[in-house]
């Protein structure tokens, strides 16, 4: 391996630590390896405790199931001291054959045997019903789980997506859930079995022989204290596992997204590089856990069989001295083997409730994340917008230290076209996040028609805007779907007449299927600007009061650039405008042209008063159109 791939490796190595390692941060909770002394068991309890308080919901259904369970369980008990009395009887027919004093009692056994065989079907038909309700409820709660946090992903900030992976985010939704639902539907059921189970032999082998008993019971606090042992040492690697898959999964995700241009720039090595020590920490992190967890099942075995030949020799002392029957201790040697087989349920039940509390816990931090600041009580709802948009002194920061918009002050009039123009990091798409409330600035007011923008709900005031970005958002539909999205009520008319206004009706027709073809990440004939046609057909259909456009024609060529030109002068008659162009020459008929440059206005006016003035805008202009000659 070169020195490079070496450092590389070592660098990630570092990069991956710090993102298991670091403190709170927005969505990602607490990296596992950061973890204070006893951390871990406050966490564990935490997680299982909020877990329980969710499924309050189901505390009577859950209820119901111990019934069962219970029922279950006990006729499943009675069989091992029925089917003892069954031998008893057996032997006792036996030895009276070989004295000539009677015979075997074969009635008498099948009676037994029959009634063994009901109360063991009894059994199993309760087990059905309770796997049956458990599996509706883990459903149900892995229902409301994606719900919640589907319903949550609305409601966040998009600063917390502009920090956290994508991948990780989706892991939440769906390994961490799954986690939690094959739990509930496989692990609780057994769980209450198995404590149930435990119970009930106890008072069986109670009922026997309270010396064979106590000598059964000596394993108890060994056999615990190991479980809890090993959970303690187990849990924070479980933590760090479904942490890690998170980021195994975000890379997997960024990868694909951007699988071409990876390829273009011959970045495979590096993306198996990076994959590689994000699997590793997984790979690390899951053979602990479950090197850990698996150790309990192995111990318990030990532990149940010192047990059972401890219980076996002090069985045939007292059967030799006429104390208890020879059909008691095959039923006790059962009851041995019932209450061990429990325990070692339970130690290996624990292997999973801590990746269950794991992963709930990740589904917490999410649900519990900070939303965005609340809607007014009482928000103001006007009949119509003109569209007037004016920017008092705001100010905005991403984070505090370092502000992006430091005093922007500016009026677009009704109807106006506004051009927004400056180098690259000037604040320009910042200003329009702030526009329809993504962010809320850190002081000063955006009013829309004279009324703060923040004393609108969010939904009526987005109502008003239609927006085309410079990436495409197609999903997977047809062609007419993804046009009609801009106003699902349209007809089928208006949204090829919209089409025809974006100038991409004559390419859709060429097209398979046309407008019922259907769009995903498999279409190979759709061009980047054919795809950006396509966005502003869905703004066209909108028919917007304020109409935003960052960068909408960067992916075009000239040619159909002139043409979707002329279908905004269109669309942009009698709507407020903002337009932010990095193409000077697509903005030379803006009614204002706002010039910025780190976050201020620096210069505004027309494009000639601009061009007259010879300063900033007048070099940016210029500077496009040099012709260096060779």
């Amino acid at each position: 391996m070169s020195d490079n791939i070496k450092k590389r490796k070592e660098s990630l190595k570092g990069s991956s630590d710090q993102i298991l390692r670091r403190g709170p941060r927005p969505g990602g909770g607490r990296g596992p390896q950061g973890m204070m002394k006893g951390e871990s068991a406050k966490d564990f309890k935490k997680g299982i405790g909020r877990l329980l308080r969710y499924m309050g919901k189901y505390r009577y259904t859950v209820l119901v199931v111990f019934v069962f369970a219970s029922f279950s369980t006990v006729f499943m008990i009675l069989g091992p001291k029925i089917m003892g009395q069954a031998t008893t009887k057996l032997f006792e027919g036996i030895m009276a054959k070989i004295a000539g004093t009677g015979e075997i009692d074969f009635a008498s056994i099948r009676r037994i045997l029959l009634l063994t065989l009901g109360l063991y079907g009894i059994s199993a038909l309760f087990s059905y019903i309770m796997g049956w309700i458990m599996s509706s409820v883990s459903a149900d709660l892995s229902y409301r789980f994606r719900k919640d946090i589907a319903e949550k992903m609305h409601k966040i900030p998009l600063r917390y997506y502009d920090g956290n992976s994508h991948g990780d985010v989706l892991s939440r939704i769906t390994n961490d859930v799954d986690t939690i639902n094959q739990t509930l539907s496989q692990t609780l059921t057994q769980m209450i079995t198995s404590v149930v189970t435990v119970a009930g032999v106890l008072v069986m082998m109670f009922s026997i022989d309270w010396r064979m008993t106590l000598t059964a019971l000596l394993i108890i606090p060994l056999s615990m204290g190991t479980v809890a042992f090993i959970v303690k040492k187990s849990q924070k690697y479980f933590k760090r596992q479904q942490a890690s898959l998170g980021h195994v999964n975000g890379h997997i995700e960024e990868m694909f997204s951007a699988h071409i241009i990876m390829q273009a720039f011959n970045g495979q090595e590096k993306s198996l590089e990076e994959f590689g020590v994000f699997n590793e920490e997984l790979h690390e992190s899951a053979w602990k856990s479950q090197f850990l967890s698996g150790l309990m099942m192995p111990l318990m075995m030990v532990f149940g069989n010192i047990s059972y030949v401890a219980v076996t020799i002090l069985g045939g002392w007292l059967a030799v001295r006429n104390m208890i029957t020879i059909g008691d201790i095959q039923a006790f040697i059962q009851y041995v083997r019932n209450f061990t087989q429990p325990l070692t349920q339970i130690a290996n039940i624990s292997n999973v409730l801590q990746q269950t509390v794991a992963a709930a816990e990740r589904v917490f931090e999410f649900l519990d994340e900070e939303q965005e600041i609340a809607e007014k009580e009482n928000p103001v709802k006007p009949d119509t917008i003109r569209g007037e948009v004016e920017f008092k002194n705001v100010r905005f920061s991403y984070n505090k230290k370092d502000p992006v918009i430091r005093d922007f002050s500016a009026v677009a009039g009704e109807g106006k076209k506004i051009a927004i123009v400056g180098p690259t990091g000037a604040g320009k798409t910042t200003m329009v996040k702030l526009l329809m409330r993504y962010y809320d600035v850190d002081s000063g007011a955006i009013l829309v028609d004279g009324m703060d923008i923040r004393d609108f709900t969010r939904k009526d005031l987005r109502n008003n805007f239609a927006m085309v970005l410079q990436d495409t958002w197609l999903y997977n539909s047809t062609v007419r779907e993804n046009i009609r999205y801009g106003r699902t009520d349209a007809t089928d008319e208006e949204v090829e007449k919209a089409a025809g206004a974006a100038h991409v009706d004559h390419f859709i027709h060429t097209w398979p299927d046309g407008y019922d073809m259907i769009i995903n990440e498999e279409t190979s004939n759709i061009s980047q600007g054919q795809k950006q046609l396509l966005t502003i057909a869905r703004a066209i259909l909108a028919d917007p009061r304020i109409l935003i456009l960052d960068e909408a024609t960067s992916s075009v060529d000239t040619r159909t650039e002139v043409l979707i030109q002329k279908a905004m002068d269109g669309l942009m008659e009698g709507r407020t405008s903002f337009i932010i162009a990095h193409r000077l020459s697509t903005i030379r008929n803006a009614d204002l042209i706002l010039v910025m440059n780190e976050g201020d206005i620096i210069e505004q006016g027309s494009h000639e008063e601009l061009m007259g003035q010879n300063g900033f805008y007048a070099d940016l202009y210029n500077s496009q159109f040099e012709h260096v000659t060779i």
